[in-house]
C-alpha cells in the first residue's frame, strides 16, 4: 500500500455518488483517498483550512469537485501549494458547463488542472493523481504501466 494520501473535497454531499466512482481507481493504484464535503460558498472558512493544512496533514494532491459556480478548486489552489485537480460537476440547467468554465478559467499564477465534467472527470482525477505520484513512487508507476497495458481499464475482480 502506498503512503500517499489524496484529499478529495466535494462541494456538496450530492456530489459524493459521482466522486465515489473514482474510489476503485484510487484503490487500484494504492492511493489513500479521503473524501470530505466542504463548500467554498457555504463553509468558506472550513474549506480554506482544509486546503491550508492539507500538506501538513500528509496529503500530496487535492481533488476539488463542485458544480454550478464551482469556486472550490480556486479556493483550494489559492490556499495550498499542492497540485489541485478540478472536477466540474453537472448540477445546473447548464449541464455542468458553468462549473467547467468556473474551474478552468483561473488567473495566471493560480493553477487548477481541470478535467472532464462528471464521472469521467472523477475517474480521471484518480488516474492523474497516480501519474503525479508515480514520479516518486515506483509501486504506483508499475501499477500505472499495468493499467495502461490493459487498455486503461481496471482488472476484473
Amino acid at each position: 500500500m502506498s503512503y500517499h494520501r489524496v484529499l478529495v473535497i466535494m462541494g456538496s454531499e450530492t456530489d459524493r455518488e459521482v466522486m465515489e466512482s473514482a474510489r476503485p481507481y484510487f484503490d487500484y493504484f494504492g492511493i489513500n483517498a479521503d473524501f470530505r464535503v466542504s463548500s467554498a460558498h457555504r463553509a468558506p472558512d472550513q474549506t480554506v483550512e482544509l486546503a491550508r493544512n492539507a500538506r501538513d496533514e500528509g496529503y500530496s494532491v487535492i481533488v476539488a469537485a463542485a458544480g454550478m459556480a464551482a469556486h472550490l478548486a480556486g479556493v483550494c489552489t489559492a490556499n495550498s501549494d499542492l497540485p489541485v485537480i478540478g472536477v466540474p460537476l453537472d448540477g445546473s440547467p447548464m449541464g455542468g458547463l458553468d462549473a467547467l468554465l468556473a474551474t478552468v478559467q483561473m488567473p495566471a499564477g493560480v493553477p487548477v488542472a481541470t478535467l472532464a465534467i462528471g464521472r469521467a472527470g472523477a475517474i480521471n482525477s484518480a488516474i492523474l493523481c497516480a501519474r503525479i505520484l508515480s514520479l516518486t513512487d515506483q509501486d504506483i508507476h508499475r501499477r500505472l504501466a499495468d493499467f495502461r497495458a490493459k487498455g486503461c481499464r481496471l482488472p476484473k475482480a
